[in-house]
C-alpha cells in the first residue's frame, strides 16, 4: 500500500517536466524537493497512520517541517501553510491557479465558498500529502464535495480523492440505511452542491428502497395459514413494530425528510408506516425541540407534514390531526393546510371527544374564547360526507328493508350529535358568542341526527341564561331549533316551568306533554280498540322514525301511509252507509208515525255507531222492508 501511494506521489514530476520555461538549476532544485517530499511521505506512512480519532488534529501536526512551506491557503478565515507540489499533484484547481501566476511566484491563495469549510480542506490536504485517514459516513459527503470543488479527479491523478469517495458512497453507504441517513445529515450543510453531485438523491433512493424491501420481508414473516379457510392471511400484528427506520429519519432536516417520505410513498411503503413516521417527526420538531426561530420553523414543519399525510382514512390518529390543526391556527399556516386538516378531521369526527374540538381562539381579545368557525367548517365537512353516503344508499334501493336497523353512518351521526350538543353547552356561556354562530353550529347536522333533544335544549337554556338581553324574536328563533316532541319527560317538565323560554315554546311543551299523558292513558287499556289517530302517527311513529336511518325511516313511513289509507277507506265506507241510512230514514219518516219512527230511529242509531260490532247490512232497502213487515203485522192484529 505504501509503495502504491509512493508511486502516486510521483505525479508532480510529470507536472514539473511540463514547465519547460524553468531554468536547469530551478528544475533540479524542485526535483530534489520532490524527492525529499516523497521520503517525508514514506515517513508519515509508516509512523503516523491517522484514524478517525486523530483526523481532527490541526494541520501543523501532520505537515512536515523539514522543507519550508511555499504557499498559504486561506479557507473561511483559516490559514494553512503548505507546499505547492503535493497540492498541485492532486488538485486541478490549485494547479491552474499556480500555473496562471507562476511568473509572479504566487504564494497565497484564497479559496472562497469551499464546501465544508476548513474541515473539508484539511481532509483534502491530508490526502494530497499522503496522510492516511478513514473515509466514513460522517465525512464522505464532504470529501465528494471538496474533491469536486478542488477538481481532484482522475484527470489529474489516478485513484484521486473524488473517485475514492464516490466508490465508498456507492459500495458501502448506499447499502446501509443508517449510513445513508448519516450522509443525508451531513449534506444539510453542503447544499446545493451535494444535490448537484446526486449525493442526496442516491441516498434518498437507497433509504426508500431499503425500507420498502424490509417491509415486504416483514409482511411475509407475518403470513399465517388458516386451517378453516385454507388460505393465507396476514396476522394482526402491529404494522409499524418493525419499522425501526422511523427513528433514524426523524433526525433529518424537514426539507430532506420531505424528500425521503415522498420517495417512500412512491416506492409503496405502507400508509400506516408513513403516518407513524410523521407523528414521530412532529413530536420531536414541535414538542421536544426548542427552536430560536420557532414560528417560522414550526410553521414550515406543520405545512410539510400535512402535505405528506396519506390519503387513506383512519390512518392518521385523530388526536394528532387536532394537534396539528391547533398549531396551524396558532401559527397562521396557509388556508390550504388548514382546510386539508379540517377535511380529514370531518371524515372521522365520530371518534372525537369534547376536548378535541375545543380549539382555542388565537385572534384579537374581542373574539370568542373558542374557534367556533373552524369547528363549524369541520361539521360541514362531516355533514356533507354523511349526505353523500345517504344519497348513495338511496340510489341502491330505499324499498328493500322493512327492519329498523341502524346503518354505520347513522351511528356516526348519533355520536356527533351528542358531541355537538355538549360543545354548544360548553361555548354557550361565552358573552362574545353571537346568536348566528350558535345557530349555525346547531343547524349543521340533519334533522334525523338527534333522537332526543335534551342535550340541545340544555345548551340553548345555558345560552339564554348567559345572554339575558336577547329579544323575544331572537329567543323564538333560537327555540325553533328544539323539537319539543323529542324531549324526555324530565326535560319536558323542566321546559314547562322555564321562564327563560318564550311563551310560544312553553305552549308547545304543554301541548306535547298533554299528548304524552293521553298516550299513557290509552296505553293503560290494552283491550280497548279505540286509539287516537294522531297518537300512532305523531307520537309513536315519530319517535321510531328518528331512531332509524333515512332508509328505514322511509320504509316505516310507507307502512304508516298504507295503514292510514286503509283507515281512511273504512271511514269512507262508514260515511256512505250513514248517508244511505239517512236517506232511508227520511223515507220512513214520510210513511210512518212519529212514535214508530222514533223507535226505529233509536234502533238504527245504536247499530250504526257501534263501529266495532258485527257487520251490518249495506242494503238501504232492508230497514224499510223490515219496517213495512212490522207495520203489516200490527195492522193485522188490529
Amino acid at each position: 500500500m505504501a509503495k502504491k501511494q509512493q508511486n502516486l506521489s510521483l505525479c508532480p514530476l510529470i507536472f514539473l517536466s511540463s514547465l519547460t520555461n524553468l531554468s536547469h538549476s530551478s528544475f533540479f532544485f524542485l526535483l530534489s524537493l520532490e524527492i525529499f517530499t516523497i521520503l517525508a511521505m514514506d515517513k508519515h506512512h509508516h509512523q503516523l497512520p491517522l484514524t478517525k480519532s486523530t483526523s481532527r488534529q490541526r494541520y501543523n501536526e501532520w505537515v512536515f517541517r523539514d522543507v519550508p512551506t511555499d504557499i498559504t491557503i486561506e479557507v473561511d478565515g483559516g490559514i494553512f501553510s503548505l507546499h505547492k507540489f503535493p497540492l498541485v499533484s492532486r488538485s486541478g484547481r490549485i494547479r491552474r491557479l499556480v500555473a496562471e501566476h507562476r511568473d509572479s511566484d504566487i504564494s497565497r491563495i484564497e479559496l472562497v465558498s469551499l464546501p465544508g469549510g476548513t474541515e473539508s480542506f484539511e481532509l483534502a490536504a491530508k490526502f494530497c500529502y499522503g496522510v492516511n485517514f478513514e473515509i466514513t459516513a460522517a465525512n464522505v459527503a464532504q470529501l465528494c464535495c471538496v474533491s469536486d470543488y478542488l477538481e481532484m479527479s482522475e484527470d489529474y491523478s489516478k485513484n484521486n480523492l473524488g473517485s475514492r469517495a464516490e466508490e465508498y458512497l456507492d459500495s458501502i453507504v448506499c447499502k446501509n440505511l443508517e449510513m445513508c441517513v448519516e450522509v443525508l445529515r451531513q449534506c444539510e450543510n453542503l447544499l446545493p452542491l451535494a444535490d448537484e453531485l446526486k449525493i442526496v438523491s442516491r441516498c434518498i433512493d437507497a433509504v426508500a428502497s431499503k425500507a420498502c424491501v424490509e417491509q415486504i420481508a416483514s409482511s411475509f414473516s407475518r403470513l399465517e395459514y388458516s386451517s378453516s379457510g385454507g388460505r393465507l392471511h396476514m396476522s394482526k400484528q402491529a404494522n409499524c413494530e418493525l419499522d425501526w427506520w422511523i427513528e433514524d429519519i426523524s433526525m433529518l432536516r424537514i426539507d430532506l425528510y420531505q424528500r425521503v417520505i415522498t420517495a417512500m410513498k412512491f416506492r409503496g411503503v405502507r400508509p400506516e408506516s408513513i403516518a407513524a413516521s410523521l407523528v414521530n417527526y412532529a413530536q420531536k420538531e414541535l414538542i421536544q425541540k426548542s427552536l430560536s426561530d420557532s414560528n417560522i420553523q414550526e410553521k414550515l414543519v406543520v405545512e410539510t407534514i400535512v402535505s405528506l399525510m396519506p390519503v387513506e382514512k383512519f390512518v392518521v390518529p385523530l388526536t394528532f390531526l387536532f394537534g396539528l390543526l391547533r398549531s396551524a391556527v396558532m401559527l397562521d399556516c396557509t388556508v390550504a393546510c388548514r382546510l386539508d386538516l379540517e377535511r380529514r378531521i370531518g371524515s372521522q369526527l365520530d371518534t372525537a371527544t369534547l376536548d378535541d374540538i375545543l380549539i382555542p381562539s388565537f385572534r384579537h381579545a374581542g373574539d370568542t374564547l373558542f374557534d367556533v368557525d373552524t369547528v363549524h367548517r369541520i361539521l360541514v365537512n362531516f355533514s356533507q360526507q354523511e349526505g353523500d353516503s345517504d344519497d348513495d344508499m338511496e340510489d341502491v334501493s330505499v324499498f328493500e328493508s322493512d327492519s329498523p336497523t341502524t346503518t354505520p353512518s347513522q351511528t356516526a351521526l348519533f355520536k356527533v350529535s351528542k358531541l355537538v350538543d355538549n360543545y354548544l353547552a360548553e361555548i354557550a356561556p361565552d358573552a362574545n358568542l353571537k346568536l348566528n354562530k350558535f345557530i349555525a353550529v346547531a343547524e349543521t347536522l340533519p334533522a334525523h341526527a338527534r333522537t332526543v333533544h335534551d342535550g340541545l335544549y340544555r345548551a340553548i337554556d345555558v345560552y339564554l341564561k348567559a345572554h339575558q338581553t336577547l329579544s323575544d324574536p331572537d329567543k323564538r328563533r333560537l327555540c325553533k331549533l328544539i323539537d319539543f316532541q323529542k324531549l324526555s319527560q324530565e326535560a319536558g317538565a323542566h321546559a314547562a316551568q322555564n321562564e327563560r323560554l318564550p311563551l310560544q315554546s312553553i305552549v308547545q311543551v304543554l301541548y306535547f306533554e298533554q299528548l304524552r299523558l293521553r298516550n299513557a292513558l290509552f296505553c293503560s287499556y290494552p283491550d280497548d280498540d279505540i286509539k287516537p289517530m294522531h297518537q300512532s302517527w305523531r307520537i309513536n311513529s315519530g319517535a321510531l322514525s328518528v331512531a332509524m336511518s333515512p332508509k328505514d325511516n322511509y320504509a316505516s313511513l310507507r307502512r304508516e301511509n298504507r295503514e292510514l289509507k286503509l283507515e281512511l277507506a273504512r271511514m269512507r265506507m262508514r260515511l256512505n252507509d250513514l248517508e244511505k241510512d239517512h236517506v232511508c230514514m227520511k223515507r220512513n219518516m214520510q210513511k210512518s208515525s212519529s212514535r214508530r219512527f222514533m223507535k226505529s230511529f233509536s234502533k238504527r242509531i245504536g247499530k250504526k255507531f257501534n263501529i266495532f260490532g258485527h257487520s251490518f247490512s249495506r242494503d238501504c232497502s232492508s230497514p224499510s222492508s223490515q219496517s213495512e213487515r212490522t207495520e203489516s203485522k200490527i195492522t193485522e192484529r188490529t
